[in-house]
């Protein structure tokens, strides 16, 4: 990816954010976003124009659900958490992007010539 930062793939902004309330618990915007470029080695730059829609949106869909609390710094922040159905579809993507990135695999890795 070089020495810039990379925009989040289409589509894998959803899994990004269930894995990391999978794994981290309970998170505000802020802290969602700090963990994926971190997770990144901050090869990654979220783009919060990005991540409040998609966080609106596995909301509505029940993936995950939000309560109103107070941050580390005493300001009140909307924090998420992942839902069973949340669960649900982060074992389905996890599973979709593996054999997704398996297919790839085999596309990027040298075949020997069938001569």
């Amino acid at each position: 990816m070089g020495e810039s930062k990379s925009d989040v793939l289409q589509g894998t902004l959803d899994l990004m954010v269930l894995k990391t309330l999978e794994s981290m618990g309970p998170l505000h915007g802020y802290g969602i976003a700090r963990r994926i470029e971190q997770t990144s080695g901050d090869l990654l730059s979220l783009n919060y124009g990005t991540l409040y829609p998609a966080l609106l949106r596995l909301e509505q869909e029940g993936s995950i659900t939000s309560e109103w609390g107070l941050s580390e710094n005493n300001r009140k922040a909307k924090f998420y958490r992942l839902t069973r159905a949340g669960r649900k579809q982060l074992e389905n993507e996890t599973r979709s992007w593996e054999q997704a990135t398996a297919i790839l695999a085999r596309f990027l890795a040298p075949t020997e010539d069938p001569a």
